[in-house]
Protein backbone atom coordinates (compact mmCIF):
# COMPACT_ATOMS: atom_id res chain seq x y z
CA UNK A 1 0.00 0.00 0.00
CA UNK A 2 1.19 3.50 -0.84
CA UNK A 3 0.35 6.80 0.84
CA UNK A 4 1.24 10.25 -0.44
CA UNK A 5 1.89 12.38 2.65
CA UNK A 6 1.98 16.16 2.66
CA UNK A 7 4.91 16.96 4.94
CA UNK A 8 5.38 20.65 5.70
CA UNK A 9 8.12 20.30 8.28
CA UNK A 10 5.77 20.98 11.18
CA UNK A 11 4.67 18.58 13.92
CA UNK A 12 1.11 18.04 12.67
CA UNK A 13 1.99 16.79 9.20
CA UNK A 14 4.79 14.68 10.71
CA UNK A 15 2.26 12.97 12.98
CA UNK A 16 -0.12 12.37 10.07
CA UNK A 17 2.70 10.72 8.11
CA UNK A 18 3.66 8.65 11.15
CA UNK A 19 0.08 7.42 11.39
CA UNK A 20 0.22 6.36 7.74
CA UNK A 21 3.43 4.48 8.47
CA UNK A 22 1.88 2.78 11.51
CA UNK A 23 -1.01 1.63 9.33
CA UNK A 24 1.43 -0.11 7.03
CA UNK A 25 1.63 2.35 4.14
CA UNK A 26 4.78 2.96 2.16
CA UNK A 27 5.36 6.70 2.41
CA UNK A 28 5.80 9.02 -0.56
CA UNK A 29 6.27 12.45 0.96
CA UNK A 30 5.63 15.76 -0.78
CA UNK A 31 6.72 19.18 0.45
CA UNK A 32 6.15 22.49 -1.28
CA UNK A 33 8.11 25.65 -1.85
CA UNK A 34 5.10 27.91 -2.30
CA UNK A 35 7.05 31.12 -1.85
CA UNK A 36 6.87 31.04 1.94
CA UNK A 37 9.27 33.13 4.00
CA UNK A 38 10.03 30.13 6.22
CA UNK A 39 11.93 28.01 3.72
CA UNK A 40 13.71 26.45 6.71
CA UNK A 41 10.68 24.23 7.13
CA UNK A 42 11.65 22.39 3.95
CA UNK A 43 14.87 21.21 5.57
CA UNK A 44 12.84 19.94 8.50
CA UNK A 45 10.50 18.14 6.12
CA UNK A 46 13.44 16.35 4.54
CA UNK A 47 14.71 15.22 7.94
CA UNK A 48 11.27 14.01 8.98
CA UNK A 49 10.78 12.04 5.77
CA UNK A 50 14.16 10.39 6.33
CA UNK A 51 13.36 9.64 9.98
CA UNK A 52 10.11 7.96 8.90
CA UNK A 53 11.98 5.92 6.29
CA UNK A 54 9.91 7.35 3.45
CA UNK A 55 10.30 5.61 0.12
CA UNK A 56 10.54 9.03 -1.54
CA UNK A 57 10.55 12.70 -0.62
CA UNK A 58 10.04 15.42 -3.20
CA UNK A 59 10.00 19.19 -2.87
CA UNK A 60 7.68 20.74 -5.45
CA UNK A 61 8.44 24.30 -6.55
CA UNK A 62 5.26 26.35 -6.77
CA UNK A 63 6.90 29.56 -5.57
CA UNK A 64 5.12 31.39 -8.38
CA UNK A 65 2.20 31.67 -5.94
CA UNK A 66 4.01 34.56 -4.26
CA UNK A 67 3.78 36.55 -7.49
CA UNK A 68 0.34 35.23 -8.36
CA UNK A 69 -1.15 36.41 -5.06
CA UNK A 70 0.75 39.70 -5.18
CA UNK A 71 1.65 41.92 -2.24
CA UNK A 72 -0.46 42.64 0.80
CA UNK A 73 -2.35 39.33 0.80
CA UNK A 74 -0.55 37.07 3.27
CA UNK A 75 2.27 37.72 5.71
CA UNK A 76 3.60 34.21 5.13
CA UNK A 77 4.74 35.23 1.65
CA UNK A 78 5.18 39.00 1.88
CA UNK A 79 8.17 40.20 3.93
CA UNK A 80 6.81 43.74 3.89
CA UNK A 81 3.77 42.77 5.96
CA UNK A 82 3.97 42.58 9.76
CA UNK A 83 3.97 39.03 11.11
CA UNK A 84 0.98 38.64 13.46
CA UNK A 85 1.42 37.35 17.01
CA UNK A 86 -2.16 36.09 17.05
CA UNK A 87 -4.56 34.88 14.40
CA UNK A 88 -5.32 37.41 11.70
CA UNK A 89 -6.60 37.03 8.16
CA UNK A 90 -3.08 37.79 6.92
CA UNK A 91 -1.75 34.39 8.04
CA UNK A 92 -4.10 32.61 5.61
CA UNK A 93 -2.59 31.58 2.28
CA UNK A 94 -5.70 31.41 0.07
CA UNK A 95 -6.73 27.82 -0.74
CA UNK A 96 -3.23 26.57 0.03
CA UNK A 97 -4.33 23.11 1.12
CA UNK A 98 -6.58 22.80 -1.91
CA UNK A 99 -3.69 23.56 -4.23
CA UNK A 100 -1.26 21.22 -2.45
CA UNK A 101 -3.76 18.36 -2.26
CA UNK A 102 -4.64 18.75 -5.94
CA UNK A 103 -0.99 18.43 -6.91
CA UNK A 104 -0.66 15.47 -4.54
CA UNK A 105 -3.66 13.84 -6.22
CA UNK A 106 -1.99 13.91 -9.62
CA UNK A 107 1.19 12.46 -8.15
CA UNK A 108 -0.75 9.82 -6.21
CA UNK A 109 -2.64 8.74 -9.32
CA UNK A 110 0.61 8.51 -11.28
CA UNK A 111 2.31 6.21 -8.76
CA UNK A 112 -0.77 4.17 -7.95
CA UNK A 113 -1.10 5.41 -4.36
CA UNK A 114 -4.10 4.42 -2.27
CA UNK A 115 -4.58 7.57 -0.20
CA UNK A 116 -3.35 11.08 0.53
CA UNK A 117 -2.60 12.08 4.13
CA UNK A 118 -2.37 15.63 5.43
CA UNK A 119 -2.09 17.01 8.93
CA UNK A 120 -4.81 19.58 9.56
CA UNK A 121 -6.01 19.24 13.17
CA UNK A 122 -9.37 20.11 14.66
CA UNK A 123 -8.36 23.52 15.99
CA UNK A 124 -7.35 24.64 12.49
CA UNK A 125 -10.94 24.26 11.34
CA UNK A 126 -12.05 27.35 13.28
CA UNK A 127 -10.07 29.69 11.05
CA UNK A 128 -9.05 27.83 7.90
CA UNK A 129 -11.81 26.73 5.48
CA UNK A 130 -9.53 24.23 3.73
CA UNK A 131 -8.89 22.44 7.03
CA UNK A 132 -12.54 21.61 7.70
CA UNK A 133 -14.01 18.15 7.34
CA UNK A 134 -16.54 19.48 4.84
CA UNK A 135 -13.64 20.50 2.60
CA UNK A 136 -11.82 17.17 3.07
CA UNK A 137 -14.94 15.21 2.15
CA UNK A 138 -15.61 17.40 -0.88
CA UNK A 139 -12.08 17.29 -2.30
CA UNK A 140 -11.93 13.53 -1.67
CA UNK A 141 -15.05 13.06 -3.78
CA UNK A 142 -13.63 15.31 -6.50
CA UNK A 143 -10.32 13.42 -6.58
CA UNK A 144 -12.07 10.05 -6.71
CA UNK A 145 -14.29 11.28 -9.53
CA UNK A 146 -11.44 12.97 -11.41
CA UNK A 147 -9.21 9.89 -11.27
CA UNK A 148 -11.96 7.27 -11.59
CA UNK A 149 -10.53 5.52 -8.56
CA UNK A 150 -10.97 5.13 -4.82
CA UNK A 151 -8.17 7.64 -4.19
CA UNK A 152 -9.11 10.06 -1.44
CA UNK A 153 -7.82 12.31 1.33
CA UNK A 154 -7.44 11.62 5.04
CA UNK A 155 -6.72 14.06 7.82
CA UNK A 156 -6.32 11.75 10.81
CA UNK A 157 -5.95 14.68 13.21
CA UNK A 158 -9.21 16.28 12.12
CA UNK A 159 -10.91 15.51 15.43
CA UNK A 160 -7.90 16.29 17.65
CA UNK A 161 -6.44 19.38 19.25
CA UNK A 162 -2.85 20.40 18.62
CA UNK A 163 -1.97 19.26 22.14
CA UNK A 164 -3.46 15.85 21.42
CA UNK A 165 -1.39 15.72 18.23
CA UNK A 166 1.75 16.38 20.29
CA UNK A 167 0.86 13.55 22.68
CA UNK A 168 0.32 11.23 19.72
CA UNK A 169 3.67 12.31 18.25
CA UNK A 170 5.41 11.14 21.42
CA UNK A 171 3.53 7.84 21.33
CA UNK A 172 4.54 7.27 17.70
CA UNK A 173 8.15 8.28 18.23
CA UNK A 174 7.98 11.33 15.95
CA UNK A 175 11.23 13.35 16.27
CA UNK A 176 9.58 16.60 17.36
CA UNK A 177 12.97 18.24 17.79
CA UNK A 178 13.35 18.12 13.99
CA UNK A 179 10.10 19.94 13.28
CA UNK A 180 9.73 23.61 12.36
CA UNK A 181 6.68 25.78 13.03
CA UNK A 182 7.90 29.38 12.89
CA UNK A 183 6.59 31.65 10.12
CA UNK A 184 9.98 33.37 9.99
CA UNK A 185 13.28 32.02 8.70
CA UNK A 186 15.62 32.67 11.62
CA UNK A 187 18.29 30.36 13.01
CA UNK A 188 15.82 29.34 15.73
CA UNK A 189 12.07 29.75 16.23
CA UNK A 190 11.20 33.39 16.86
CA UNK A 191 8.90 32.53 19.76
CA UNK A 192 6.51 35.40 19.04
CA UNK A 193 4.62 34.70 15.82
CA UNK A 194 1.18 33.10 15.93
CA UNK A 195 2.56 29.71 14.95
CA UNK A 196 5.30 29.74 17.58
CA UNK A 197 2.77 30.68 20.25
CA UNK A 198 0.48 27.83 19.17
CA UNK A 199 3.43 25.44 19.32
CA UNK A 200 4.41 26.56 22.83
CA UNK A 201 0.82 26.28 24.05
CA UNK A 202 0.36 22.79 22.58
CA UNK A 203 3.46 21.39 24.28
CA UNK A 204 2.40 22.95 27.58
CA UNK A 205 -1.16 21.62 27.35
CA UNK A 206 0.13 18.19 26.35
CA UNK A 207 2.47 18.08 29.33
CA UNK A 208 5.35 17.27 26.99
CA UNK A 209 8.77 18.87 27.30
CA UNK A 210 9.24 21.30 24.43
CA UNK A 211 12.58 20.62 22.66
CA UNK A 212 12.32 23.84 20.65
CA UNK A 213 14.83 26.68 20.94
CA UNK A 214 13.01 30.04 20.85
CA UNK A 215 14.62 33.44 20.38
CA UNK A 216 11.96 34.86 22.69
CA UNK A 217 11.12 32.68 25.67
CA UNK A 218 9.00 35.33 27.40
CA UNK A 219 5.69 34.58 25.69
Amino acid sequence: MKAVCLVSGGPDSAVAAAIAKREGYELYCLSFDYGQIATKELGSAEKIAKALAAKEHRVVDISFLRDLYGSGVTALLDKNMPMPEGFEQSVIVPFRNGILISIAAGYAAAIGADVIFYGAHGEDARFYPDCRQEFVSAISRAISSGTESKLGVRNPLGDKTKAEAIKLAVKLGVPLELTWSCYLNLEVHCGRCESCRNRKRAFKEAGVKDPTVYADQSV
